[in-house]
């Protein structure tokens, strides 16, 4: 059996032990059972026992001796007391310190084993949250977030200072830049991980609803409102409140918004009663709320009291560098998701993911992974299983490199447009020639010959 659980059984009565260790690897557990209190020590923290079933009462070292042992030596594991009728209080003790739970002599294997398998279930659940625990704080970590770009390190930098305060964050950027992706970041790197995460999408919910979803409501407060309920930021509490496309929020809720950022109190619709929140605020919006304000859409003193700590994400035309890494990070999760073999994008298709200006930013960039994926043959994504818009802007692109007067040779302007295509291609590359070469499916020497044609000289 893989990974059996591990048992310790110490008991001094053979009879006693031999019956609850045969029990037990009955059930196709890894029992090891011990005589005395004082071996039961030593074995404490040398192996991980999921499980430790201890007799209260031991020579020289007893039960509770053996529980002190484990809490500190080994404090993953289990104890399981067996106690005589008139020791339960000193078992109840022992649960107090830390114990599991204690069985009283006489009792049938049954009822014991019945305490196993529910301890072992626990134990199941326990290593399930850890395990998404883990996968959460890997998916959000801040070193989690694909940008080697300058641009892109500035910003990972910021969250990384301003990630475990309690200042407010408002992240702008364009539509798909991952505005989100951030606000994970900065809460899943703070002391407040472990409490409430709040999302709220501010433009899609109508003004009354959105007050109601962010504050609350009294049982009776308006038709329909049957029994009471908590808002958003009563459910952040001790937590994090996130609250996407913030420009999207009209007038009337800016005002009770402002009052609940000042002093983190508010009232629940239909009430009176001033509840009070611990919650740090994230919020994001595409819109240039400094403008929003010299328009009047936007109040100003809401503006400052958001713009605490501004996180800019630029968009991916910006920082070109990233690409082909976001776009390699989407290939390898979409083809596994998928069940398909492409591993790699081919050097044209690099060319033209690069070339393309991605207004829909990452969102964008991912979707058209995701088409080539499904939609590809082979090991390679190719320009061809690339969107029509993608492709389309590579074939205007090309069309408009080619400058010259149809009166010239054919030779000439193809010629011309090598010249045009190789530097291109070097400076993309910031005159890394070895990638360049790569790129363009020459090799090394065949560029740096064409470079000496060109009057580029040897780098």
């Amino acid at each position: 059996m893989i990974n059996q659980p591990k048992i310790l059984v110490i008991d001094d009565e053979p009879l006693m032990r031999i019956s609850i260790t045969d029990a037990l690897i009955a059930e196709g557990y890894d029992v090891k059972a011990l005589e005395s209190g004082r071996d039961g020590v030593d074995f404490i923290g040398k192996a991980d026992y999921d499980v430790i079933i201890t007799d209260l009462k031991l020579p020289e070292v007893d039960g509770m001796e053996i529980l002190k042992t484990a809490l500190k030596c080994s404090p993953k594991s289990k104890i399981i007391m067996i106690t005589a009728y008139g020791s339960v209080d000193t078992a109840v003790e022992a649960m107090k310190q830390g114990a599991y739970d204690y069985i009283t002599k006489p009792f049938s294997m049954d009822e014991l084993l019945i305490i196993v398998r529910r301890l072992m279930e626990l134990r199941k659940l326990e290593n399930e949250n850890l395990e998404l625990r883990e996968k959460i704080d890997e998916k959000y970590a801040i070193e989690g977030v694909v940008g080697s770009s300058s641009k892109m390190q500035e910003v990972l930098e910021k969250v990384k200072v301003v990630a475990d305060t309690a200042s407010t964050v408002l992240i702008t950027g364009e539509s798909g830049t991952g505005k989100e992706l951030i606000a994970n970041a900065l809460h899943y790197n703070s002391s407040r991980k472990d409490n409430p995460f709040i999302k709220v999408s501010c433009a899609a919910l109508p003004e009354s609803l959105l007050e109601a979803e962010l504050f609350g409501y009294e049982k009776g407060a308006f038709t329909g409102a049957l029994k009471q309920k908590k808002g958003r930021f009563e459910l952040a509490h001790s937590g994090t409140l996130f609250l996407d496309e913030i420009g999207e929020v009209s007038p009337a809720i800016q005002v009770k918004l402002l009052r609940a950022l000042q002093e983190r109190q508010f009232e629940r619709l239909g009430g009176t009663e001033t509840l009070s929140v611990d919650v740090r605020i994230i919020c994001a919006t595409q819109r240039d709320l400094k403008n929003e304000v010299k328009q009047g859409a936007f109040r100003e003193d809401l503006y400052y009291r958001l713009n605490v700590v501004p996180v800019h994400i630029p968009p991916l035309r910006e920082r070109k560098e990233d690409i082909l890494l976001i776009a390699d990070g989407f290939l390898k999760k979409i083809a596994v998701k998928n069940n398909k073999p492409i591993d790699s994008i081919s050097t044209e298709a690099e060319e033209m993911l690069i070339n393309y200006p991605f207004p829909g930013n990452v969102r964008e960039l991912e979707h058209a992974i995701e088409r080539a994926v499904i939609l590809g043959s082979g090991r390679k994504i190719k320009p061809a299983d690339l969107p029509e818009d993608i492709r389309n802007f590579y074939k205007e692109g090309l069309k408009s490199a080619i400058k010259i007067s149809c009166s010239e040779s054919l030779t000439k302007a193809m010629g011309e447009f090598e010249r045009e295509y190789i530097l291109r291609a070097i400076e993309e590359t910031k005159g890394n020639k070895t990638l360049a070469a790569e790129r363009l499916g020459i090799s090394r020497k065949t560029l740096w010959e064409k470079c000496k044609n060109y009057g580029q000289g040897k780098q």
